[in-house]
């Protein structure tokens, strides 16, 4: 099963670079079709990081927004870009490890094989952020599993597998990334779970904090519970 692995950063200096290295010593060759960064018009030297790196790795991309645009539209920049039917994401801070990857893709079904999970999602067991963002992040997912019952323990975890395709189906917004398991599973597709470490950031700063994502998420939380009560998916069989 060959992968493209996508990785948004925006202003991630002194962690791409790394975590781009990483990749292509933690991935077996066979598994590893491609590496795509996308750089969200970082203004620091995120984009050199990278090109530095690809006359050793053939198979490593440069994706580079013109403007700023967010880590799901980062995300799903990477995604149309990619040439492979497996999707690898991580985020590009160096907090997710990818040696994990190929233990999560060895509990993803094949593509189009619906008896298994079309995604398997990180969760992580020993978290190495400060202890509000823990606790935010069990409260957020305790809200977020009451109302859409998703049964996703991590949602906030950056490192997933899935079907390209299955996600090229999905409705697109600015915080998509969050909400992946519900929406997989309003599509039809089984999602599956797997511890995964979880390491400190060592360069840079979090572009997110405590208050900005809880109110950011009780607004998409309304917009998800929207989408998935109005989303039909039938099965069909042709004649």
């Amino acid at each position: 099963m060959q992968i493209s692995v996508v990785i948004p950063a925006f202003n991630e200096e002194g962690n791409i670079g790394r975590l781009v290295t990483e990749t292509f010593e933690a991935v077996p060759d066979a598994m590893l079709g491609e590496v795509i960064v996308v750089d969200d018009c970082s203004n620091d030297a995120s984009a050199d990081e990278v090109r530095a790196l690809k006359a050793k790795h053939p198979k490593l991309r440069l994706v580079r927004h013109l403007s700023n645009a967010g880590q799901s539209a980062s995300l799903r920049s990477g995604i149309l870009a990619a040439r492979f039917p497996v999707i690898a994401q991580m985020d590009g801070d160096g907090q997710n490890d990818p040696k994990d990857i190929p233990a999560l893709i060895g509990h993803l079904a094949e593509p189009g094989d619906r008896s298994g999970p079309a995604l398997v999602g990180g969760v992580r067991t020993r978290r190495k952020d400060t202890g509000s963002k823990r606790y935010a992040s069990k409260a957020a997912n305790w809200i977020r599993d009451t109302i859409l019952k998703d049964d996703c323990p991590d949602t906030g975890c950056g490192i997933k597998v899935y079907w390209r395709e299955a996600f090229l189906l999905l409705p697109f917004f600015t915080s998509v990334h969050r909400y992946l398991p519900a929406l997989f599973q309003s599509y039809g597709y089984e999602t599956a779970y797997h511890p995964v470490n979880d390491r400190p950031r060592i360069a840079g700063v979090s572009k997110y904090n405590n208050f900005n994502r809880a109110m950011i998420g009780l607004y998409d939380l309304f917009g998800v519970t929207w989408l998935r009560k109005r989303t039909k998916k039938p099965d069909t069989a042709e004649d």
